[in-house]
């Protein structure tokens, strides 16, 4: 906790003493420490956290807490572009809570809320959103694709929930946001808000960058290996859940979908394996050529079993911790009210700046 409250004060600091275009003021010596840099990321509690998920974005994060100041972030507001049992969101948002717990976030490290807790970002997300040309969000793929998938609820939300994830993201300054392949369109309308806000009003926003892994940033279907492993797909065998017990997870591997060589080898047409490949690499840590050599002379059937083996007992302590943390509800509380507080404290201090710059008449309390 001690650790915890140290760098937040350090992260204030940095707030508090930036100027208003981010330059060193007059007669100010250079700082000698070196501040690490920000990453933000965050999402959805809107059901089972898929293999998928994990390798391709929360094992990612894990990683990343020692090395940078991590601000990660259950997304609840995102959630109801598509509509929500109001007792499934708050089941769904308190075992992702959990669940990302369990896959490893410290909260020790870093800052771990629930985005509705934190009310500036939506009031950012309005003031961009008069920053945001209709254009750029009319030519944003997932809306074109959600739109499709839920025809009767067409809201003005799906329409602009990329500037409420632009809205997240600056806030706090991030210089790194951990995404997938299919996000890079969305980071990339966020650097353009930036930009342009930026450039009607001084140097108020960090232009974050893309922080992409090579390895696991986009872990594919079972069943069909062209496309991404989804927790919305109909086909129960297509995906496997971090919670899923070890027996069900053997028998999704043992039916994924390969193709007729039986040669264990990375290849073009080879997506299947190609796949099983990637996700054996991560739970593992072996490269690809290790994977081909060990597997030489074996079949398809051998190398299922080792990939579904290998990834149950990866994820055998997750369900373990994942049980204890759902059994300390007041635990969970005290580390989201506290980390909801400092969050506020850091993104309330961008906010002003925004509202400052725009015009907006500022309350003496702020």
């Amino acid at each position: 906790m001690f650790a915890l409250l140290a760098r937040f004060f350090e992260m204030e600091a940095y707030f508090m003493t930036t100027p208003e275009k981010n330059e060193p003021e007059k007669n100010e010596p250079a700082s000698t420490v070196e501040r690490k840099k920000v990453i933000f990321s965050a999402i959805q509690p809107s059901g089972t956290i898929t293999l998928g998920n994990y390798l391709g974005a929360l094992k990612n994060w894990i990683g990343l807490q020692d090395k940078y100041d991590c601000i990660y972030a259950l997304a609840d507001l995102h959630t109801i572009t598509v509509r929500q049992k109001p007792a499934d969101l708050r089941r769904h948002t308190l075992e992702a809570y959990a669940l990302l717990l369990a896959c490893g976030i410290d909260p020790k490290k870093s800052l771990f809320f629930i985005q509705s807790h934190v009310p500036t970002h939506a009031q950012l997300a309005w003031v961009l959103a008069c920053h945001t040309q209709f254009g750029d969000l009319q030519r944003m793929t997932q809306f074109k694709d959600k739109s499709a998938k839920h025809p009767d609820n067409v809201n003005a939300g799906l329409f602009t929930y990329p500037v409420l994830m632009a809205a997240d993201i600056l806030l706090y300054q991030a210089d790194f946001v951990p995404v997938g392949v299919d996000q890079k369109q969305h980071m990339e309308l966020t650097r353009n808000i930036a930009e342009r806000f930026n450039g009607i009003y001084g140097n108020v926003f960090t232009i974050p960058d893309a922080y992409i892994p090579k390895e696991g940033a986009k872990i594919m279907s079972l069943q069909d290996p062209t496309k991404k492993m989804s927790k919305s797909d109909e086909n129960v065998n297509a995906s496997i859940a971090v919670l899923d017990k070890p027996e069900d997870i053997m028998r999704k591997f043992k039916r994924a979908v390969t193709d007729s060589e039986s040669c264990v080898r990375y290849g073009e047409g080879k997506d299947g394996i190609n796949n099983l490949m990637g996700i054996y690499a991560c739970v593992t840590g072996e490269t690809y050529e290790q994977i081909e050599k060990d597997f030489a002379g074996k079949g398809y059937g051998d190398f299922k079993s080792a990939v579904g083996e290998a990834v149950a007992e990866h994820l055998r302590p997750i369900r373990e911790r994942y049980t204890d943390y759902m059994k300390n509800r007041d635990y969970m509380e005290h580390c989201w009210s506290d980390a909801a507080q400092k969050a506020y404290g850091i993104s309330n201090r961008t906010l002003r700046k925004v509202m400052k710059k725009v015009g907006f008449v500022q309350p003496k309390c702020s």
